[in-house]
């Protein structure tokens, strides 16, 4: 019989307070309705208070679930009285799987991406590049990625904490920013400390994977006043809601292939991106290598591993009041969010 699948959660009913939940065919139940039963199964889980605190001790706590949804599949003794412990989801309000410590960003690793970055903005221009007709240009460009993919080194930021929200909730446009952008990624989540992991081990340190969208104020990327210290990614990345996050993490044992995943993204119902993740500059193993040989990473941390091609900037459209975005990741789930401006306060105020 094939293992039932099943994915991880955070949710609330009729406004209470928020719970770790295990979601099985459209169906939730909260992690502590289960302890009971993995403990009977000799398999306790170490915390079922949060995600994150679930995320801890991952390998242990995957295996206890493991056990307790393959014994309620059989239907042994003593899970009846749990069948009537799961509820659907719609009847829930759905928040962001897991509040990370740390979100880290990997920027320009899609190739593509770059690669029309390059030939219709001239970003990253270098002498190779100068004076080139589009055809020679892109020619050059494509060059120029496959050399930093195999020679090059992933480019990562951290983008703040309390950007993070929930993959259905309504998000404000900051007043001040005139560029809001998409940038729909395909989310990593850490199962273990990583800290100088080698890219052959990389990825055992995985515990999952959910969708976020790296929302993005183009217009304030750099500061004028300052131009000698290059981007300012506070004001670019992590306004509030700037990163919705979820609807679920899928365990990484149910992702058979991370790099052959589908990522489309609708503005009001129309494509604006759809790529594969096999487009990727440098795969995941790169960047958890690259990103823990520089800081450590811990149990529930995010990495968006970048964006494909078909943001805002490339058609020159950028969000505005009232847009309603629409991403998802083959296999993960769905996000939808609408977008409102935010109020500019009064003179004086």
């Amino acid at each position: 019989m094939a293992e039932k699948q099943f994915a991880l959660g955070t949710f609330s009913v009729a406004g209470s307070a928020p719970f770790a939940g295990l979601v099985v065919d459209n169906q939730v139940i909260a992690l502590t309705a289960l302890q009971p039963l993995c403990r009977a199964l000799g398999a306790p889980l170490t915390n079922t208070s949060s995600t994150l605190a679930l995320l801890e001790d991952w390998e242990c706590n995957f295996a206890s679930l493991q056990r307790a949804i393959a014994a309620i599949v059989a239907g042994e003794q003593g899970t009846d009285a749990l069948q009537a412990q799961f509820s659907p989801i719609a009847h829930l309000k759905t928040h962001a799987p897991v509040t990370p410590r740390q979100v880290l960003c990997s920027g320009a690793n899609y190739f593509k991406h770059v690669v029309d970055l390059i030939v219709d903005q001239g970003a990253g221009a270098t002498p190779e590049t100068e004076g080139l007709n589009a055809e020679e240009l892109r020619a050059a460009a494509e060059r120029l990625m496959t050399e930093r993919a195999t020679n090059g080194t992933p480019y990562a930021f951290i983008k703040a904490v309390s950007a993070v929200t929930g993959p259905f909730d309504t998000i404000e446009l900051p007043y001040d920013a005139s560029q809001p952008d998409w940038e729909l990624e395909l989310a990593v989540v850490i199962g273990r400390r990583a800290r100088r992991v080698s890219r052959a081990d990389a990825m055992n340190y995985v515990a999952g994977y959910t969708i976020a969208n790296d929302l993005s104020n183009r217009d304030l990327l750099y500061r004028p006043d300052v131009k000698g210290l290059g981007t300012d990614w506070v004001s670019c990345k992590s306004a509030p809601g700037y990163l919705p996050l979820g609807p679920y993490i899928v365990p990484a044992a149910f992702v058979p292939n991370p790099h052959d995943l589908q990522l489309t993204l609708k503005l009001n119902g129309q494509v604006m991106q759809d790529e594969s993740s096999a487009d990727m500059i440098f795969d995941i193993a790169r960047q958890i290598e690259y990103i823990s040989s520089r800081i450590e990473l811990l149990p529930g941390d995010i990495i968006c591993t970048g964006s494909p091609s078909g943001n805002g900037t490339h058609y020159n459209r950028f969000l505005r009041d009232g847009d309603v975005i629409e991403s998802t990741i083959s296999g993960l789930g769905m996000q939808r969010n609408r977008f409102i401006a935010e109020k500019q306060p009064e003179a004086g105020q």
